[in-house]
Formats: structure tokens, C-alpha cells, sequence
């Protein structure tokens, strides 16, 4: 046989044996049941507070759990809607996302304040709130991820005037106006961690983002000294049964709740805390609430599922189809783990009390729909994920990725990023 035909075969079979140990997955099907399972956690809670809360709020029995089962409604029908947009799309729209989102913030800062939240957090209308932060984060998002994956491309994410200094602009934009003109320092330090875990997987050098992390510290010290109501919640934290009348009560009853649960927990009717003991049981100290009703086999499946649903999220930034998508998908986890271990930390007496609520579960229109959109949104970007099996020699595994430095290992460790034409 001519040796140009022996090297076409061989060739070919190489080609081959590399088509078979490229795949696309499914989407990830695991990660809508998760979301729901989840969802229907956070409706059962609040569905058997609500007799607690009308007596509290002086409401009628039906309105808290009327008014989160449309949410979650809301946010299905949002969650299929975001689903099915093509993820790029979210790289061509950031900027009128941007531009809502500010509009948004501006507004809820000239809305008049309710009395029992004196913050300038919330848009309301009528019986309607609206919480712009939530929106802010999911614009970020967008933004910084285009942003990135376009440095990325550009070769220049460790460039000072393209990269670093609108970076800087936006950090400081955050800070003024979330942490000192919004007074929510929980909100400020969830959008922190998002960016950080945005700007490490691009491959910034860990000595700048050691820089800009230490800059952090020292403004939030600022912050947390400069403000008497911050200094006394780091106080109460610190000795929290001391105060467990004034300052330390919500900290005092939340422990109080999550110790009653026991084993097994008191039940879905036998509620205490949620009756006037417990503040915010709906939203912020829902986590304690349900402890109180589950025990530790309850809280230990709830944990259990909650790790598995961002080891999904996990499993699909890994395997994202490019740079944009994989930072996309890292915002998200970054977003919904932060919230989830501040409240869970905060109900056990970890950390400080920050009003942080907890994905998918607490009471609220706005968290639960933005989430849903999010979380629709890593579903598309689910459909493209590809994986290469690694090639073995010997018994060993080698990859056949070959990396340009330190940061592209960091940005693309775990992932196979697929020719154009295979991404369908």
C-alpha cells in the first residue's frame, strides 16, 4: 500500500478515535430538580409560619404564602424564558442591562423609606416591592463576564488602563453607592466575592488581586468602624449573650430556634420562635425556622442538597464552552454560595448578622426571581458543555492540553474548550 494512503488512514483513525472521546452533554437535568426541590423547601416553611405571621404582621392567613408561591410561579416562567435565549445573547445586551439596573438603584434612592426598613433599598408601589441590588448583580454579571472574556482574547486582563482601572471604577461605584448610600454591607460583599472569583479564573496575577483584596479589607474596617450600628453588630457577634436583650436578640432567638429542633425537630405545626420571638423567620432567619421544625436530619438533607446543587454548578464551569460562559457561571456560584453561607453562618452563630437571604428558600419576590433567571441562564449554557475524556498511556492519564503560563492553567484547568463548528 502507498505510504500517502497509509498516512491518510492513520490519520483518519486518528481523527476518529478524537471524535469518540468528544462528547456533549445533555443539560443538566440534575440542576432543574435541585432548583425545584429547593423551591419547594422554601414554600413548605413559609406555608407553615404563615399562621405565626398573620398574628404578627396582622395580615390575612392566605398572604405569605399567596405571595411566594407567585413568585416562584414568576420565576419558572422567567427561568424557562432565560433558558432558552442563547447565552451569547447576554454579551450583546450588558449595556441597556447596565443602564436599567443604575436606573433602578437611582430610583430606589429617592423612594420614600417604609418605617419598619429605613433603607434606600427598595422600589415600592403600592403593596409591591422591588429590591434593585438584585438586579445590579445579575447586570454585573453580565458586564464584567463580556468585559473579561474580552481582555481575555485581547491579551490584556493584566493591563492597567484597560483592565484594572474600570475594574477599580465599578468597585468604587459598588461601595458608594450599596455599602454607604444603601447601607447594605451584606449585598456589597456578595458582589465582592463575585467579581474576585470572576477576575481570578480570567488569570489576574495573584499578586494584584492580593493588592486589591488588601484595599478591600481596609475599607470595609473603615466601614464597619465609622458606622455605630456595624460596630455593634461585630460586638454582639463576638459576645452575643451579652446583649441578648438589646442588640443580640435576634442572634440569642435564632440560636435558641436552630438548639430546639433537636434530632428530628419539632414538626411542620409546632412552630415557637416563628410566633413574634424570631425577627424577619420569612426571610433572614428562615434557615433557623426551618432547623427548629426539621432537627439535624432535616438541616443535614437541606445542606446535603444544597452541596450537590453547586456541585453541579461546579461541573458546568468546568466544562463551559468558552471564556464568557465560564465566567458567567462562576458569578452565579459565586453569588449564590456567598448568600447561602452568610445566612446559614449567621443563623449558627459563625458569623454576623448581614440580612442576607437564602437562595430559593426565604420569602421574597425579587430574590427568588432573579435567582430563577440566573439559574436559567446556566441552564443554556449547560446545553454547550463538552468534555474530553484524557488519553491514557501506561495507566496513567495524560492531558493533551499544553498551557501558555500559570493564569491560562488557572483560567481553563478541568475544561475542553471545542472548535467553533462543534458547539451546537
Amino acid at each position: 500500500m502507498p505510504q500517502a494512503a497509509v498516512a491518510r488512514r492513520e490519520v483518519g483513525e486518528a481523527s476518529s478515535r478524537a471524535e469518540q472521546q468528544t462528547r456533549r452533554h445533555r443539560p443538566d437535568y440534575l440542576l432543574v430538580v435541585l432548583t425545584a426541590v429547593l423551591l419547594a423547601i422554601g414554600v413548605v416553611v413559609v406555608y407553615a409560619i404563615s399562621p405565626a405571621l398573620t398574628v404578627e404582621k396582622h395580615v390575612s392567613g392566605s398572604y405569605f404564602v399567596t405571595r411566594q408561591l407567585t413568585a416562584v410561579l414568576l420565576g419558572i416562567v422567567i427561568f424557562v424564558v432565560t433558558s432558552r435565549v442563547p447565552y451569547q445573547y447576554w454579551k450583546r445586551v450588558y449595556i441597556p442591562l447596565l443602564v436599567i439596573a443604575g436606573g433602578a438603584t437611582l430610583l430606589a434612592l429617592v423612594m420614600p423609606v417604609n418605617a419598619q426598613y429605613p433603607a434606600h433599598r427598595w422600589i415600592r408601589l403600592g403593596g409591591l416591592s422591588f429590591q434593585s441590588v438584585e438586579l445590579l448583580k445579575f447586570a454585573l454579571i453580565m458586564w464584567l463576564a463580556a468585559f473579561l472574556s474580552n481582555r481575555i482574547q485581547a491579551g490584556r486582563i493584566n493591563d492597567t488602563a484597560s483592565t484594572l482601572k474600570p475594574l477599580g471604577i465599578a468597585l468604587g461605584a459598588v461601595a458608594v453607592v450599596v455599602a454607604f448610600i444603601q447601607s447594605d454591607l451584606g449585598s456589597t460583599g456578595v458582589i465582592l466575592v463575585m467579581m474576585t472569583m470572576m477576575v481570578f479564573l480570567a488569570g489576574m496575577p495573584m499578586r494584584r488581586l492580593l493588592l486589591i483584596g488588601g484595599a478591600i479589607v481596609l475599607v470595609g474596617a473603615l466601614a464597619i468602624s465609622t458606622t455605630p450600628y456595624r460596630r455593634d453588630r461585630l460586638l454582639t457577634f463576638m459576645h452575643p449573650e451579652s446583649n441578648c436583650l438589646t442588640t443580640g436578640y435576634q442572634a440569642c432567638q435564632a440560636l435558641i430556634a436552630v438548639g430546639s429542633g433537636g434530632m428530628i425537630g419539632l414538626g411542620l405545626g409546632r412552630s415557637v420562635q416563628a410566633y413574634g420571638y424570631l425577627p424577619e423567620a420569612e426571610n433572614d432567619s428562615i434557615f433557623a425556622i426551618y432547623a427548629e421544625k426539621f432537627g439535624f436530619v432535616g438541616v443535614s438533607v437541606l445542606l446535603g442538597a444544597f452541596v450537590v446543587f453547586f456541585s453541579r454548578l461546579k461541573r458546568i464551569i468546568e466544562r463551559a464552552p468558552d471564556d464568557f460562559s465560564r465566567l458567567v457561571v462562576a458569578a452565579i456560584f459565586a453569588w449564590l454560595s456567598t448568600q447561602a453561607l452568610i445566612n446559614i453562618g449567621a443563623m449558627v452563630g459563625l458569623l454576623p448578622l448581614k440580612g442576607i437571604t437564602l437562595p430559593l428558600i426565604s420569602y421574597g419576590g425579587t430574590s427568588v426571581l432573579f435567582v430563577m433567571a440566573a439559574l436559567g441562564v446556566v441552564f443554556q449554557i449547560s446545553r454547550y458543555t463538552m468534555h474530553r475524556a484524557p488519553q491514557t498511556s501506561g495507566g496513567s492519564i495524560t492531558g493533551d492540553r499544553r498551557y501558555e503560563d500559570r493564569n491560562d492553567r488557572r483560567r481553563v484547568r478541568g475544561t475542553y474548550n471545542p472548535p467553533a463548528g462543534r458547539r451546537t
